[in-house]
């Protein structure tokens, strides 16, 4: 929260709620939706007022998160951000503010819900949604798996909120549709980036983000849950745990259970998007498993041992507690920011869903749903996939200046022996 100032006397209008440069619009939202989640499991009430307003101060002139003042760069995938945010404040009942109407959140991501259901475009792709919203902007060709997933999250969460199959339909719309033009893998459920519309989506870019699949997986897992823990939905969700162990944990054999960004955190360049992108794969992971309860193991082992990481990576700057990127290197490794912040918030306090420990826990639903799956009975197993790699994780040996500190590395035992055995070899021979 240090790091939002954006709701002082003197800031403009259309900017109470946001983040300062170079952080996009739609990170706002992502940080509001972690403090609704913090605020839900912890009972800490100190920022209520703060993210109330900044909810609200963003909606735009027609209630829906339609900013003009953030068209040139506006997408499908940022608009959903607010929307999500909205949809936890709904399903953990987080604070109305004085004078509004109790629907108020609901409202807000059914506008949402309702203005990007009609952006549905089969000029190309035989479907799908465009990454950006307007035709001005860079991006408008191309379609995502964010976008596409985004609208598919909304759609399962309100499908289970309401009880409206309306939403289910378009949940199986958006997957059939992203399944269909190789979006998402159907065998190992590995999930890419984007297609080429003018291309009609013929060619795929086969970069894999962590938030993509965990994006779906909420979207599955709720409606494994809304169904009553049908097959299809359970084989889905599955299969997305699956490729997300696989393709986000564990970068080096002594790094086992530890989240990476692996298509820019290794070789350093992740921008500030990217940054964050950890802290929603944590979120939907630990939301993931109070609604689809048979994968809380895996995830909580996987959760458990990148908290402890970040925790390490936590002790940067003047106070000790900047937060690193790298969390596998036994310590802070000099980079800091929002994301890097959010990532490790997200991924210790999912822990308190996963441990029982939230002060609420499971999402509600409206007052007419009433959803009987307690405790699932899956015919799927899920186990976490050996790794073989031989290589090691590096370690913090950065020396960069964060805040006025020269930063040191924390050198743990297990690297201090090889060193010492290997002078002792030296002063031996």
């Amino acid at each position: 929260m240090s790091w939002y100032q954006n709701n002082q006397s003197s800031t403009a209008t259309t900017a109470i709620g946001t983040l300062p440069a170079p952080h996009y619009w739609w990170e706002a939202g992502a940080v509001w939706a972690g403090m609704i989640d913090y605020w839900a499991y912890t009972n800490d009430t100190s920022y209520v007022s703060t993210v109330q307003q900044a909810l609200l101060a963003q909606v735009g002139p027609t209630n829906d998160y339609m900013m003009p003042a953030y068209y040139f760069s506006l997408g499908n995938d940022d608009q959903a951000f607010w929307a999500l945010a909205v949809l936890s404040a709904v399903e953990y009942g987080f604070p109305v503010p004085d004078g509004q109407d109790s629907t108020l959140c609901r409202d807000l991501a059914e506008a949402v819900f309702n203005t990007q259901w009609p952006r549905w475009d089969t000029t190309s792709c035989n479907g799908g949604l465009k990454w950006q919203i307007f035709e001005s902007n860079a991006g408008y060709d191309y379609k995502n798996s964010i976008s596409n997933g985004g609208l598919f999250q909304i759609a399962a969460r309100l499908a289970r909120y309401t009880g409206n199959r309306t939403y289910v339909d378009w949940a199986d719309r958006a997957w059939n549709w992203m399944s269909a033009i190789g979006l998402i893998d159907p065998r190992n459920f590995n999930v890419y980036d984007g297609s080429d519309d003018t291309l009609n989506c013929t060619e795929l870019d086969h970069t894999q983000w962590s938030y993509n699949p965990a994006m779906l997986l909420y979207g599955t897992a709720m409606l494994y849950n809304f169904t009553n823990g049908s097959q299809i939905w359970e084989d889905r969700t599955t299969g997305l745990l699956e490729a997300c162990a696989n393709n986000f944990f564990s970068p080096f054999d002594n790094a086992t259970n530890i989240m990476y960004e692996p298509a820019c955190e290794p070789d350093g360049t992740c921008n500030t998007d990217q940054f964050s992108f950890k802290a929603y794969l944590a979120r939907w992971m630990s939301k993931s498993a109070v609604v689809a309860p048979y994968i809380a193991g895996s995830v909580n082992k996987l959760l458990t041992q990148s908290a402890q990481a970040a925790a390490q990576a936590c002790s940067g700057g003047v106070g000790g507690t900047t937060c690193g990127q790298r969390w596998y290197v036994g310590g802070y490794d000099g980079s800091y920011g929002v994301g890097q912040e959010l990532s490790a918030l997200e991924t210790v306090q999912g822990l308190l869903l996963l441990r029982g420990a939230a002060i609420k826990g499971s999402p509600l639903t409206s007052e007419d749903v009433t959803i009987s799956i307690t405790a699932a009975d899956p015919t799927s197993t899920f186990t976490i996939p050996p790794r073989t790699s031989a290589t090691k994780a590096p370690t913090a040996t950065t020396t960069a200046e964060s805040e006025g500190e020269i930063l040191r590395p924390k050198l743990s035992t297990a690297i201090l022996f090889p060193c010492v055995l290997a002078i002792s070899i030296h002063l031996a021979g």
